[in-house]
Formats: C-alpha cells, sequence, structure tokens
C-alpha cells in the first residue's frame, strides 16, 4: 500500500468564525463564487481519495449539504468547539482503519495544494517521523503559533501567540496549522491533552510537546508559498485571497 493510499485527511471545519461578522458559518463564506471549504476538500480527495474527514459543528448540516453535493467523504460533528484538539479526537472514531497516516487541514486555508501536501506525507513517512508539521516563514509572525526548534535543530514545541514568552514571540518560524501525524501517536497523545492555558482550550499544538518529553521525533517542512498557508478570519482576508485566486 502506497504513502497515499495509506493516509486519511481530516479537515476541520467546525468553527463559526466569529470574526466574519456573519451568521454564516465561516467554511461557507465564497471565494470566486464556491464555498471555501469546498477548495480544501478537492485539494484533500486529490491526496487520498475517499479516505477524507470533515469535521463540522456550526451549522453542521448546512457545511454537509454544501459537501455532500461535490464529494464523497466521512463527516465528524463536534457538538461544542473545545479547540483543534478536542476537534480532530471526535474525527478518531471515524477514521478508516487501514490508514496509518493522519493529515490535518484546516477548512479556512484554502489555497493549500495537493503537491505541497503530498510532499509533506512523504517526507513524513521518509523520515520515520511520529509527527511532520508543515511551517512558514514570516517576516511578521504576530498571532501565529511559533515553532521551537532546540539546540539540536529538532522541533521541541508549538506554542501560541497568547501563551508565547518575549523571546519566543521574535521566532519566525511559524505553524500552518497543517500536519501529518502517526495515527497510534495521534490517539494516545490527543488523551494526554489538558486545556490548561490562556484559551481554556484544547490545542492540538500540545501534541508536540508530547512527543518531545516521549523522545520521540518531530519533523518540520517549509512551505516556501506563504500564499498557500493563508487562512481566512475576516472578510478582508476573504478578499485579498479572492484577489491572489483571480492573479493566478
Amino acid at each position: 500500500m502506497n504513502d497515499l493510499s495509506n493516509s486519511v485527511v481530516v479537515i476541520l471545519a467546525a468553527g463559526k468564525g466569529t470574526r466574519m461578522k456573519s451568521e454564516k458559518a465561516k467554511v461557507l463564506h465564497q471565494i470566486s463564487h464556491r464555498p471555501m471549504i469546498m477548495y480544501v476538500v478537492e485539494t484533500a480527495v486529490q491526496i487520498s481519495g475517499k479516505n477524507v474527514v470533515v469535521v463540522v459543528g456550526s451549522q453542521a448540516k448546512k457545511v454537509q449539504g454544501v459537501v455532500s453535493q461535490s464529494a464523497d467523504v466521512i463527516f465528524a460533528y463536534q457538538e461544542e468547539q473545545k479547540g483543534t484538539g478536542h476537534a480532530v479526537l471526535t474525527a478518531l472514531p471515524v477514521l478508516p482503519d487501514h490508514c496509518q497516516n493522519i493529515v490535518i487541514l484546516s477548512g479556512d486555508v484554502p489555497l493549500i495544494k495537493a503537491a505541497t501536501i503530498k510532499q509533506l506525507i512523504a517526507i513524513h513517512v521518509e523520515q520515520q517521523n511520529e509527527i511532520t508539521i508543515l511551517g512558514v516563514k514570516l517576516n511578521e509572525p504576530f498571532g501565529y503559533g511559533r515553532i521551537v526548534i532546540n539546540k539540536s535543530g529538532e522541533v521541541e514545541k508549538i506554542v501560541e501567540q497568547t501563551d508565547a514568552s518575549e523571546a519566543e514571540r521574535d521566532i519566525n518560524i511559524v505553524n500552518s496549522g497543517m500536519y501529518c501525524v502517526k495515527k497510534n501517536f495521534l490517539k494516545n497523545s490527543l488523551i494526554q491533552i489538558t486545556s490548561n492555558n490562556v484559551q481554556n482550550e484544547i490545542y492540538l499544538t500540545d501534541i508536540v510537546g508530547i512527543a518531545s518529553l516521549q523522545n520521540k521525533k518531530t519533523g518540520l517542512m517549509i512551505c516556501h508559498d506563504q500564499t498557500e498557508v493563508m487562512g481566512v478570519n475576516t472578510r478582508e482576508d476573504l478578499q485579498n485571497i479572492e484577489a491572489l485566486l483571480m492573479e493566478s
């Protein structure tokens, strides 16, 4: 079984997106007359065919309806939005048994390319990592989780902006929110995460710290095209991404 048929893509699409100032669930906002979520779903299908799980929450039935019109995917329901780690936990029961590597994408990062994620999976398998993070270098990293690398050049942890020290805020390698993780490690680490942080949420990023404590290998792939990892949080973000799409 090759690396791709051995992989499942989990798309996190449960958030309401309060900063959009709209009643519509964030992932249903349109870019070039198509719901944002569909760009990510199409990319996921190119990677792993029917092995795609979409985690829904806010306006779950509407999101399911839109996605189901165009793609044959599996849905998981996150009743309360308690963070990214909690969202992935809700997906675990529906993951296909044969899949060993879990790719995690965000439903609000529509420009990510299948080729980039395929490369992430290849690096993950080749290096025999427990986790492989897709990172990006930003001149202005404010607001993003920083990837902390130790003196040996290994990934030690990801620290969110709100929890970062002054020194950590100076780091310009940031987390895209996209990963490839071995299924068994993901299952074992998610149940160890607590919500002991400023947001009182279960951060998926905490699995990196768990891997470090257990001397498990975490890899890093730098995405050289910043536009691929641009997320949508506001209407202005939506317009910027639409403009990028029209240029391409």
